[in-house]
């Protein structure tokens, strides 16, 4: 039982941080001291070792001779409280990590612009939960398996070593394990709540994104295009649960942001050459040495943002506004890629690389403001047949009406007469008549 005790003890003298003595009382009875001095006039009993642990009771009543247990449940339960906290935060933090939440969160948001498109006019709110919460896990998952295979890699970069795998704050069997169950919670999720088709484009991404784009990011500079393709396929996704199919009208944000990535991330690659090139990527902009090549690359994606608005209106996706709106954004960011494309400079990429980030949620946003629903759509068809039925109308209203005048006039046929005696030069002869009808 004393061994027990004094192995208790020992856990709250190692939980405190006193720097000259530690006194937990435990209630008004016992107390456990450290010792960090020499007691001088107390005989040689009082003089013991710094950092020596002593348990004894507090000088009270005679009736204090006894240990109160109880005093021992609460103090444990306090300590065990503390610890679940600290346990809780602890791997909190790492699987927050691990999951790239931000990144995670954009590409929810992207997924979540896509089911309302996919819509229509009626928006079922907790099918677009469901599958935002399915993107999610399916999105932690491939962020996590991401980090578990460059582990090494991110070990050797400024900017990723303190995530919790290169600072061994959490095991890689572990980080598999978060990995595995939020994909396959994720995937039934979408399954279940949504369809096959979006479960299968999220499995599928994440295949994509772990066991393609990852590993080729150490072999090929074309893994930033295939990344690309990762990072439009949510949106579609969206579309596809939303809607139950893949159609044209569905493709136009996908493809936004397949264009969207590659200014963004070769402005990110050129920023970050030295930490690509100390973790042994193989990013376009390691093999370009001064810049031309990755500024015309970001500069042609942007251009090709310029038509977007225009088709999203000519399919009937949204209003004319959105076309104006989207034209001037597409503008303004090829403007700070043309700048970059000139200069190639730090200064330039980084003013890119902010433009790129106030595009996709400016353009994502106009997408929803503007967006025009199937009723909509359909009010706007029945309108232009309308008009067109009453131009025809008008048109061959004027054109009766025009044959009428023309017959009054004498531009049109006569009639036969019935006699053609003529009154000149007889005036007293009675005048033709013409047969009628």
């Amino acid at each position: 039982m004393w061994r027990n005790t004094v192995g208790f003890s020992s856990k709250l003298l190692a939980a405190s941080k006193a720097s000259s003595s530690l006194r937990v009382p435990l209630l008004h009875h016992g107390v456990v001291t450290r010792s960090t001095s020499t007691a001088a006039g107390s005989g040689p009993e009082s003089t013991e070792a710094a950092g020596s642990v002593k348990l004894g009771f507090s000088s009270g009543s005679p009736g204090s001779s006894a240990v109160d247990l109880s005093s021992f449940v609460a103090a444990a339960s306090v300590l065990k409280s503390r610890d679940v906290v600290d346990f809780a935060k602890h791997y909190g933090r790492c699987y927050w990590e691990l999951s790239k939440a931000r990144l995670s969160m954009l590409v929810v948001a992207t997924s979540g612009a896509g089911y309302v498109l996919g819509s229509g006019s009626a928006i079922d709110y907790m099918g677009l939960c469901c599958t935002c919460a399915g993107t999610m896990m399916v999105a932690a998952s491939a962020n996590t398996l991401n980090q578990v295979f460059e582990v090494k890699n991110d070990a050797k970069m400024n900017r990723t070593k303190r995530r919790p795998l290169p600072s061994g704050r959490i095991s890689i069997p572990h980080a598999v394990t978060w990995a595995a169950s939020s994909g396959i919670v994720g995937t039934a999720l979408l399954a279940s709540k949504a369809n096959m088709l979006a479960a299968g484009l999220g499995a599928s991404n994440l295949v994509l994104y772990a066991f393609v784009y990852t590993p080729l990011k150490q072999i090929h500079p074309i893994n930033t295009w295939v990344g690309a393709i990762v990072g439009a396929i949510p949106p579609l996704l969206g579309w596809a649960a939303a809607s139950g199919q893949v159609s044209l009208n569905g493709l136009l944000l996908p493809a936004a942001l397949y264009f969207w990535q590659i200014p963004h991330f070769m402005a990110l690659a050129y920023l970050c050459r030295k930490d690509y090139a100390d973790g042994g990527f193989k990013m376009f902009s390691l093999a370009d040495a001064s810049g031309q090549r990755t500024a015309a690359v970001a500069l042609r994606n942007c251009l090709y943002l310029l038509p977007l608005g225009y088709l999203a209106y000519d399919w009937g996706l949204t209003s004319g506004w959105f076309c104006l709106e989207s034209t001037l954004l597409a503008l303004a960011i090829s403007c700070t890629a043309i700048s970059f494309y000139l200069n190639r400079t730090t200064k330039d990429a980084r003013r890119m690389f902010h433009a790129s980030l106030l595009y996709l949620p400016v353009f994502m946003s106009g997408l929803l403001v503007h967006r025009v629903t199937e009723n909509e759509q359909q009010l706007t068809i029945e309108n232009s047949v309308k008009i067109v039925e009453m131009s025809s109308s008008l048109e061959t209203t004027e054109g009766s009406q025009e044959n009428r005048k023309q017959q009054s006039v004498g531009g049109g046929q006569r009639r036969p007469p019935v006699s053609y005696a003529s009154a000149a030069p007889f005036p007293f002869l009675p005048a033709p008549s013409y047969a009628t009808p």
